[in-house]
């Protein structure tokens, strides 16, 4: 949560707020191989 500011920051950059995707942001007291972020998305790709 120290960093939410900064990542919030680098959201902003690539989506407007008025258009940006939904999200949620958990604190956790460790993350796997000590990563500091993790992100989930899910997509829709069409042809």
């Amino acid at each position: 949560m120290n960093d939410f500011a900064a990542v919030n920051a680098v959201y902003a950059k690539y989506f407007p707020e008025n258009t940006a995707p939904a999200r949620a942001c958990v604190q956790v007291s460790r993350l796997p191989k000590d990563v500091l972020v993790e992100i989930d998305a899910i997509a829709v790709i069409t042809s």
